[in-house]
């Protein structure tokens, strides 16, 4: 007799269908798991059989198949254990054929329980869009597979609550909404950064436009004070950013993480890190690399602090997802593309010292213009505003308490009026900084004085046809914070100032 249970599998952060047969023969008693599956795959049997026992049903003696079908995609994980284990208590006869309306996947431990696998929500959308109408998870990963609308979500917190619901016995409870998110974290607030005005308004054009930016400045200038801040003044995430981000947390099976999180991901790898850290895991010859941290900062930020200290290979690999949004690791075991679509905020002292600029620097020109050159134009020409941080006047300290800076949420205030031209002018959910080559000319009208001035100022800097259109998007974000349909002269100036960097790292 032959059993089939539909399962789901992972590859990447994509999810799709998996059909687990079963065909009992005679023979010795073994177990046979094909369809290219990888070691943890391989082992579910001993986990199964453990979990078989632990019901209290026989295991059959006589020669067991199962075939994970199509059997020419690598099967990776442990989501195919309760899918196996029920494809073989199907096809001895021990229960009814389950459901084939509905997906089943998660891990077993000794005892029955059901433990969490990664991609939940992933596979739970691909069931929903192959048809499915029903989907058994794991309880844990309950909350983030109901992210996938149109598809009823079971918990299962062991393998006899979920017999005895196939039975009739007693029925599962679908899992509720995802619930509303927690109040944000208010620890975290531009009021509490004295004086930097000039700063904060390129952080403010920045997350008004989707920028990334560069902070150099001395050493207890603010600069990690405020990139740690940042995320406080960005719109919050869209119901299908939400469903991006969560999807490729899950992917490293942290999705829990993403689900009970509302403010957008912010991460901060050391400058120690490496590149496959960075762009992707090294993976192996039987499975595909996992996300790194560029696809983690996905709709989010990605800060690197030190920037100049990062190994060449780990701030090279930067320049495709920039560019792109998305990173494409090829290993052994195949190709994967991940979304890699991050704000990049990154931090910097102006020399190996830090001191450049006052009387405490102890560097050569020389030794200067080595350490800035650390930095290739090309990694430069993708950062759109390159700010020079001051250091902190001793008034602005001294004022602390009694002065009131501005908090994040005026600042977020104008950045989501901004951001709402933005997305009445070019589509939900596309920024400034997303505006493609052919949709500059439509979207980022120039007045005779600016465009003036813009033929005069490549000239005279030098700026690349990429760095021409990166210009031509902060003037654009700067124009739409000050609510003019077209680009004036004072906002492609103030747009400018912005590329000076790039000039002293090559000069």
């Amino acid at each position: 007799m032959v059993s089939r249970v539909f399962s789901a599998g992972l590859s990447g952060i994509d999810g799709y269908i998996v059909t687990v047969e079963c065909l009992l023969s005679s023979g010795l008693p073994r177990l046979d798991v094909v369809g290219l599956p990888t070691g943890a795959v391989a082992e579910a049997g001993e986990r199964v059989r453990a979990a078989v026992k632990s019901c209290f049903f026989d295991w059959p003696v006589s020669r067991l198949t199962v075939n994970l079908a199509p059997a020419d995609t690598r099967k990776a994980g442990t989501a195919y254990d309760l899918p196996i284990l029920l494809s073989i208590l199907a096809a001895s006869g021990e229960i009814n054929a389950p459901p084939q309306d509905a997906v089943f996947f998660g891990e077993l431990s000794l005892t029955g329980e059901l433990r969490p696998v990664c991609g939940a929500l992933s596979m739970a959308m691909a069931a929903r869009d192959a048809g499915f109408r029903t989907v058994y998870v794991p309880t844990q990963n309950a909350q983030e597979a109901a992210y996938a609308a149109g598809i009823t979500v079971l918990p299962v917190p062991s393998l006899s609550a979920l017999l005895d619901h196939l039975a009739g016995r007693a029925a599962l409870p679908p899992c509720s909404p995802p619930e509303a998110p927690p109040v944000p974290d208010d620890t975290l607030d531009f009021s509490h950064v004295m004086g930097q005005h000039a700063v904060k308004r390129a952080l403010e054009i920045a997350a008004a436009g989707g920028h990334n930016i560069l902070l150099s400045g001395s050493p207890g200038s603010g600069k990690s004070m405020m990139a740690k801040r940042f995320p406080t003044i960005l719109p919050p995430l869209s119901d299908s950013e939400q469903l991006d981000v969560i999807r490729v947390w899950s992917a490293v099976g942290r999705g829990q993480e993403a689900v009970a999180r509302d403010a957008r991901p912010f991460r901060a790898p050391h400058h120690t890190s490496s590149a496959a850290a960075l762009a992707g895991g090294a993976g192996t010859a039987n499975r595909l690399p996992s996300p790194g941290e560029i696809s983690l900062a996905h709709h989010g930020v990605l800060f690197l602090d030190e920037l100049p200290e990062f190994h060449r290979d780990v701030l090279e690999a930067l320049r495709q997802p920039l560019e792109d949004g998305t990173v494409t690791i090829s290993r052994a075991a195949g190709q994967v593309t991940y979304p890699a679509r991050f704000q990049l905020i990154a931090a910097m002292n102006p020399c190996r010292c830090g001191w450049y600029g006052t009387g405490r620097c102890t560097c050569s020109k020389a030794s200067v213009q080595q350490y800035l050159r650390r930095l290739s134009g090309p990694l430069l020409d993708r950062i759109d505003l390159q700010v020079a941080v001051q250091p902190v006047e001793y008034a602005a300290l001294a004022a602390r308490g009694q002065a009131t800076e501005e908090p994040s949420a005026s600042i977020r205030a104008r950045v989501l009026t901004a951001r709402g031209i933005q997305y009445a002018r070019q589509g939900a959910d596309v920024c400034n900084a997303a505006l493609t080559p052919d949709r500059l000319a439509d979207c980022c009208p120039l007045s005779d004085e600016a465009r003036t001035m813009f033929q005069a100022a490549f000239e005279r800097l030098g700026l690349t046809a990429r760095a021409h259109d990166r210009v031509l998007r902060v003037a654009r974000t700067i124009a739409d914070l000050a609510n003019s349909p077209v680009i004036e002269a004072e906002h492609l100036a103030e747009a400018l100032q912005y590329r000076t960097l790039d000039r002293a790292a090559s000069g």
